[in-house]
C-alpha cells in the first residue's frame, strides 16, 4: 500500500492538543450567542460540523492510502467514450492499489468506480433534487459520505486526495477543476498532479486549454509556469503514467519553521542536487537546497522518519516552479 503521512500528528499528540481546540470551538460556541446569531446562520455552522465530522471518520482508515479524486459530469452515458475512458482509469489505478473517489453519482462518477471496483472506491455524493442518487457500485458502502453543502464536499475531495483526475462535465466539473487548480497556484494545498483527461479524439480539454492560453496567459492573469499545474491528455496511459511519475521521488512535503520540506522515496546523488542549486536557485529566498535526514519537528510521523528529505527556503509564490522542481526531482540522474 502507498501512504500520505498523517500531518494531525501521533494520536498522543492529537489527544494532548485535542483539549485546546476543543476549548477554542467552545469559545466560538459562546461568542456565538452573545452575537446573538440567526437561527439560518446557526443552522449552517451545525450542519458543517456534523458533516465534515462524519465525513472524517469515514475518511481516517484510509488516510495513509493514495487516493486519486475524479470529477466529471453526472449525465455521460454508459455508451460515451469518456464514460469508458474514466472506467477504463478506474480499473488501471485500482490495479495499482490507489483508493478511487468521485462524488458518487452515476455518470463518469459511475465509470470511475465500476473500474476501480467495490473495495476500491469512496464516495461524496451531495443532496440535489434531482440526478444525485449514489450509482449502484458504491450505494450502502462504508465510504460513502452524503452531504448537503457544495463546499464541505468540495473541501473532502481535495483535502484526502494526492492526484485528481477530471473529466469532461458540466458546471460542477470546471468548478471543481478550477478550484483545484486555484489552491495548487496560491500554495493552498500540497502539490498534487492534475490531469485533464478526454477520451480519444475528445477536444473538451483542449479548447478549454487554448482559452486558458489566449485570455488567460495572454491576458497576464497568470504565470507561463502555472501551466505546469496540470495535464491535458486524450490518454489513459498518459493519465496513469502522470500520477505514477509524479511520486516516482517525490513522496510528500510540509512546511516546518518556515522552511519546505519535500520529503523524498531516495537520496538525489551529488550532481543532481547540484543541478537542483543551479536550475531552481529563484525560487530560494536565501541559501539553498540541502538534502537531510527528517527534521526534529517531523518525529510524529514515524512512518516516513527513514525518508530523505530536500529543504529550503521557499518564496511561496512560483507554485508553478515547484511543481517544476518535482518533476526534475523525478526524473532520472
Amino acid at each position: 500500500m502507498t501512504e500520505k503521512p498523517d500531518d494531525s500528528g501521533s494520536n498522543k499528540e492529537t489527544r494532548l492538543r485535542s483539549p485546546d481546540l476543543i476549548e477554542v470551538m467552545r469559545k466560538t460556541i459562546d461568542r456565538l450567542v452573545r452575537d446573538r446569531t440567526a437561527r439560518g446562520d446557526l443552522k449552517i455552522l451545525s450542519r458543517t460540523l456534523i458533516e465534515l465530522r462524519y465525513a472524517f471518520s469515514v475518511f481516517r482508515p484510509y488516510r495513509r492510502h493514495r487516493k486519486v479524486t475524479v470529477f466529471g459530469s453526472a449525465r455521460t452515458a454508459p455508451s460515451h467514450p469518456t464514460f469508458k475512458a474514466a472506467e477504463e482509469f478506474g480499473r488501471r489505478m485500482a490495479a495499482e492499489d490507489w483508493m478511487v473517489v468521485t462524488g458518487a453519482g452515476s455518470g463518469i462518477m459511475e465509470a470511475g468506480h465500476r473500474g476501480a471496483g467495490r473495495e476500491h472506491s469512496m464516495g461524496l455524493n451531495i443532496m440535489l433534487p434531482f440526478e444525485q442518487g449514489a450509482n449502484p457500485v458504491i450505494e450502502g458502502d462504508r465510504k460513502l459520505v452524503t452531504m448537503k453543502y457544495f463546499f464541505t464536499r468540495k473541501l473532502m475531495f481535495v483535502k484526502e486526495c494526492h492526484a485528481v483526475v477530471s473529466l469532461p462535465g458540466g458546471f460542477g466539473t470546471l468548478d471543481e477543476t478550477a478550484e483545484v487548480m486555484t489552491l495548487l497556484q496560491t500554495g493552498k494545498h500540497p502539490m498534487i498532479p492534475v490531469v485533464l483527461l478526454d477520451s480519444p479524439g475528445g477536444t473538451y480539454w483542449k479548447e478549454f486549454g487554448k482559452f486558458v492560453d489566449s485570455q488567460l496567459l495572454d491576458g497576464g492573469m497568470i504565470s507561463p509556469e502555472d501551466l505546469r499545474l496540470y495535464k491535458i491528455t486524450e490518454s489513459v496511459d498518459e493519465a496513469v503514467a502522470e500520477l505514477d511519475r509524479f511520486y516516482r521521488v517525490y513522496h510528500s512535503m510540509r512546511y516546518v519553521n518556515g522552511k519546505l520540506v519535500l520529503r523524498l522515496q531516495r537520496p538525489l546523488g551529488a550532481a543532481k542536487l547540484a543541478a537542483v542549486n543551479d536550475r531552481f536557485s529563484d525560487i530560494v529566498v536565501k541559501g539553498g537546497f540541502e538534502q537531510m535526514a527528517a527534521l526534529p519537528e517531523e518525529h510524529s510521523e514515524a512512518e516516513i522518519a527513514e525518508l530523505p528529505r530536500l529543504v529550503f527556503l521557499f518564496n511561496r509564490r512560483a507554485m508553478g516552479r515547484l511543481r517544476m522542481l518535482i518533476d526534475f526531482i523525478n526524473e532520472d540522474e
